[in-house]
């Protein structure tokens, strides 16, 4: 290269064609896909009976009525701190997991794994194994190679259009939103999101894969912080398997370590890394490296566990030839502890607050142009605007009263009485106004506190909120 010309510093991508890998971590990725992949498209279409108001969705996002609903659970706007505190939750327990077992996440259950697995389970389907996958890729395009790579476009792209549907049905009534998509009659957002999601879909799972872990996702960047010599990961006993040799019945056989140098772990992949050359960031720990080598192992007779889950100070111990601590003492450490106490800390706070919740709410807010008025009769009256929160499945009657200034009165705009409607599963603004006699605010006291109270005179619950009355006396 000429000394004046800029090297590049883009590498073209590699394609990875992960071989096929049988083993116990290959069966535990199979059945997290499925119960994953169910959870997410069987979910929208589970029913639950709220009662004739109420959507019988089981798990709907209500943004028109600006509610969430999780089976009997049911989130108003003014309680967005569950959102928040679930998380925190899932936060805190992706830094406990990655502590503990590495990116166990990233190997198991996150989307881009298990969607890139369901495609690659396709694509083997369609064009076989590795060796077959390779072979086509290197083949000039031929009828046979356009009609194997269209089926499985075609495929992919049916998995990535019932991804995007999928993704709508939770924030609209799912049987509805099929018809009018049918029939095209959805609201265009519905149709712009599920091509939106379809095509990263598409993609993210047929053609980025790895990428995406490498390059667009933080997470690999991040994990080191969560990490120690404790944490338990997939590693190559090195001290075990080297120096690797193919030739085990040579002379310097004997000198060789348990590695053949057969590059199983490499084929099985999907990151097309060798876990033999160490930790590396690309590494998402799925095991499948684990699966193949222990294959390799049973068959040449060597003992399993070349490539394992282990920790560094297992290394150490290993390597000394003392016995590896147990696995529970490598989980249960300060950090874990420390994750898994502020975790369910968390868990425990929602679930009180969960339970405690009254089923009717009630905001405060005074009139302030003007603060206060004086009437004719000399009374001083400040105006306050109510917001009435019924939760229940139909209507209910409050009752607005107050306490603190026992010269204090209530008046209720548009109502004979202190009473007030307010409909099921609504939010009714009641204008109230607070009167004090002439004479009964003391001289210099330009304000009072009191409270509200508001009361459901079917259930008996009240709720109260504190506020305070402006006046000046003559």
């Amino acid at each position: 290269m000429p000394a004046d010309q800029t090297p590049s510093l883009y590498a073209a991508r590699e394609p990875v064609f992960p071989r096929r890998v049988t083993g116990p971590f290959r069966t535990l990725k199979w059945w997290i896909m499925v119960v994953t992949l169910g959870i997410y498209y069987i979910t929208p279409w589970i029913r639950w009976d709220r009662g004739p108001e109420l959507p019988d969705q089981a798990v709907l996002v209500d943004l028109a009525s600006r509610r969430f609903f999780f089976f009997w659970i049911e989130i108003w706007p003014h309680e967005f701190y569950f959102v928040a505190g679930l998380l925190i939750m899932a936060g805190l327990g992706l830094f406990l997991f990655t502590s503990a077992l590495g990116r166990v996440w990233c190997g198991y259950a996150c989307p881009q794994t298990v969607w890139t697995d369901l495609f690659i389970l396709v694509e083997r389907w369609i064009e076989g194994d590795r060796n077959a996958r390779v072979r086509l890729w290197n083949a000039k395009w031929s009828g046979r190679k356009v009609r194997l790579r269209l089926t499985k476009w075609v495929v992919w792209l049916l998995i990535a259009v019932a991804t995007g549907g999928a993704w709508v049905f939770y924030f609209t009534d799912a049987p509805q939103l099929v018809r009018d998509l049918v029939t095209f009659s959805a609201h265009p957002v519905a149709y712009i999101t599920i091509a939106i999601l379809t095509a990263t879909t598409f993609v993210f799972g047929g053609f980025a894969r790895e990428q995406i872990c490498i390059y667009a996702c933080p997470w690999p960047r991040i994990q080191a912080a969560m990490m120690d010599e404790d944490t338990i990961t997939v590693a190559y006993r090195e001290w075990r398997g080297e120096p690797r040799g193919k030739h085990r019945k040579s002379a310097e056989a004997a000198e060789l370590g348990d590695c053949i140098d057969c590059n199983a772990c490499v084929a099985v992949c999907p990151m097309g890394i060798d876990i033999r050359d160490g930790q590396q960031m690309e590494c998402i720990t799925c095991a499948l490296c684990i699966d193949a080598c222990d294959d390799v192992m049973a068959r040449i007779g060597k003992p399993r566990g070349l490539i394992d889950y282990m920790a560094l100070t297992d290394e150490v111990a290993e390597r000394a030839g003392t016995k590896p601590r147990q696995i529970w003492k490598h989980i249960f450490r300060p950090r874990t502890i420390l994750y898994t106490s502020l975790w369910s800390a968390v868990g425990l706070a929602m679930l009180v607050a969960l339970f405690i919740r009254t089923e009717i709410d009630a905001t405060v807010a005074p009139v302030r142009n003007p603060t206060f008025v004086t009437l004719s009769d000399g009374s001083i009256r400040n105006a306050y605007d109510v917001r009435l929160l019924n939760k229940h499945g139909e209507e209910r009657t409050f009752r607005v009263s107050l306490t603190g200034d026992p010269a204090l009165r209530v008046q209720l705009e548009g109502l004979p009485y202190e009473t007030v409607k307010v409909p099921a599963n609504e939010t009714k603004l009641q204008r109230v106004y607070v009167v004090a006699p002439r004479g009964s605010v003391p001289a210099g006291a330009d304000r009072s506190e009191f409270r509200f109270w508001v009361e459901d005179l079917i259930s008996g619950e009240r709720v109260y909120k504190d506020t305070v009355f402006n006046g000046d006396a003559p």
